[in-house]
């Protein structure tokens, strides 16, 4: 199946959010429309010819461990040697240390782009963005010295871990050890012992080295999350001329056997005394992990939006082709049955809600890091803080539910392996889990964010989308009415959850949070019928608001439902009525 990068849609979004003042800052001066066009148009050329050919194969042909080497699948040294060799890695990484210094909101269209044509190798660069990210933030000069070239040209490639048997989105709950050297030679380093699982690209075979982040504990560190520190492990240890020395004391368990992503290798990590070196400060560890995280979800979220465009693409692609029965509108194939249009319009509206909602994020953490007003740097990092978790969990929400309606209109062909579709909805299906599942991103919506400042950045928001619906009044009356009563009703359970405690926020969090993406989304497509103008805009816009934005009510009803619903039962009882 061909991919084709949605280039004019994501030009005419990132107009609309006003992508082009990031140009009028200092820090992002270099990041003019003429820029984008050209690094767009680019990236669609790697993701088009080089990335998309490797992923049918991938999911045929997956990573595997031959003697302790994790060998990866057909063409992904190729692939990534394009990504690397390209400057991808470090699209938004310091020009300090090699890196192209653009924004945020650029990267996220690549990867998205990135992701449609193949997610299982796209995940790999992702990692080391965010690795860059972090050691930016929190490494020591000499550790950005050594490793920060190396990782944003793609030479060597990062990965995260966090997670162990015991101690999964509970990271307090980990046991892997970090002991100060008593033999080292002068330069601060720790023997780091114990096994970490689900790392992604843990190891592989298209880079000369593999650096890992590594949450461990140093000797009589406090109980839980605040005796936690980070430290960076890399497989190789590097010589005094910084080339891949003498191999570091870890190894691959094992790989996972999984229902997706066969592409990417999935490892069971131990490390055995392994040497390490401290990122940031002692037990603030997690504050820095967070660091890549936070990079992680935003950019997971844009997975699941460019899994739902590939899906979308190939679900239209089938529908024009594939023909069975009689149609009311005369037309030869499926494409003319009402229930093929109302999915394949279902799909493209989801798409480009969620789109929308990840490129707004990136934007305002963009901003929050350029803008030359405090103030305005402020409302930014609020801002992006409070779009993150909405663009994590709605955009690979989105990519479960598009895949999934890209299976059903293929029908029987949809459920059989041979078509590749059922690739897309395994693949994506893992999105709303890693990185923090859905359910965490909804709690940290209605927790951290929402009751951290009382509701005032989402009322913000919400008056944004009110701010739509009256500019779309005149040109469209209906729909702008329809967005004026969602956002009403979304303003009610913002301020009573606000004024809530603990319990009652947590029983509302997964509906509250869908209640805001659908009403977020729905402002930015009818925003774009009235003033993109086109007839595909406003069809889209319209579908969205008649047929999609009134389960934002039910959303609304079940988030103000009776919290002592969900905890009616205790565990045995819950137990015995099942």
């Amino acid at each position: 199946m061909s991919y084709h990068a949605p280039i004019a849609e994501m030009q005419r979004l990132a107009r609309r959010l006003g992508h082009d003042r990031l140009a009028e800052t200092e820090r992002f001066a270099e990041a003019t429309a003429e820029t984008r066009d050209a690094v767009l148009s680019e990236a669609a050329r790697m993701a088009e010819e080089v990335l998309a050919p490797l992923n049918r194969g991938s999911d045929i042909e997956g990573a595997r461990l031959e003697n302790g080497v994790v060998r990866t699948s057909p063409g992904f040294d190729e692939g990534y040697r394009a990504i690397a060799e390209g400057g991808w890695v470090g699209l938004s990484a310091d020009p300090e240390h090699g890196g192209m210094g653009l924004p945020r909101s650029l990267g996220v269209m690549v990867n998205e782009m990135m992701s449609s044509a193949c997610l299982s190798l796209s995940l790999c660069p992702l990692l080391s963005g965010g690795q860059i990210e972090a050691l930016e933030v929190h490494g020591s000069d000499a550790l950005k010295a050594m490793y920060l070239p190396k990782l944003t040209s793609g030479q060597w490639t990062g990965t995260m871990n966090l997670t162990e048997p015991q101690a999964g989105t509970d990271v307090g709950a980990l046991r892997t050890k970090a002991e100060p050297e008593a033999d080292g030679d002068g330069d601060g380093g720790y023997r780091i012992t114990g096994q970490k699982i689900w790392i992604s690209w843990g190891d592989h075979d298209i880079a000369e080295n593999v650096v890992h982040l590594v949450l461990a504990r140093l000797p009589d560190a406090p109980e839980g999350s605040k005796g936690i520190s980070l430290f960076l492990v890399p497989k190789k240890l590097p010589d005094e001329e910084g080339r891949p020395g003498v191999a570091n004391s870890l190894s691959v368990v094992s790989l996972e056997h999984k229902m997706g992503l066969h592409g990417s290798p999935t490892c069971v990590m131990a490390f055995e005394g392994a040497r390490g070196w401290l990122v940031g400060e002692e037990n603030r560890g997690l504050a820095c992990m967070f660091t890549m995280m936070n990079n992680a979800r935003l950019n997971v979220g844009i997975e699941g939006v460019g899994i739902a465009e590939m899906a979308t693409q190939a679900a239209l692609a089938w529908s024009m082709d594939r023909v069975q029965g009689r149609t009311p509108d005369g037309s030869a194939t499926i494409v003319g049955h009402a229930d093929v249009r109302r999915m394949l319009m279902t799909m493209k509206a989801l798409t480009r809600a969620a789109r929308a909602i990840c490129y707004d994020c990136a934007f305002s953490l963009d901003m929050a890091g350029a803008a030359a007003e405090a103030a305005e740097r402020a409302h930014h990092a609020r801002r992006g803080a409070f779009l993150t978790p909405i663009a994590k969990a709605y955009g690979t929400d989105t990519g479960i539910e598009v895949a999934d309606l890209a299976v059903q209109v293929h029908g029987g062909a949809g459920y059989a392996e041979d078509s590749g579709i059922a690739q897309y909805l395994r693949d994506v299906r893992i999105t709303a889990i890693y990185e923090g599942t859905n359910g965490v991103q909804a709690m940290d919506l209605v927790g951290r964010k929402l009751a951290g400042d009382a509701g005032a950045t989402a009322l913000d928001l919400l008056a944004e989308a009110r701010g739509t619906a009256d500019a779309a009044a005149t040109a469209e009356p209906a729909l702008a009415e329809a967005l004026h009563r969602a956002v009403s009703e979304a303003e009610g359970v913002t301020r009573t959850l606000a004024a809530a405690d603990e319990t009652v926020r947590g029983a509302a969090a997964t509906p509250y949070l869908r209640l805001l993406a659908l009403v977020l989304g729905g402002a930015s497509l009818l925003r774009g019928a009235v003033e993109d103008g086109g007839p595909e805009e406003s069809a889209i816009a319209a579908f969205h608001i008649e047929q999609l934005l009134p389960m934002a009510h039910a959303h609304a009803a079940a988030a103000r439902a009776d919290a002592g619903q969900l905890y009616a039962l205790d565990a045995d009882r819950l137990t015995a009525s099942v």
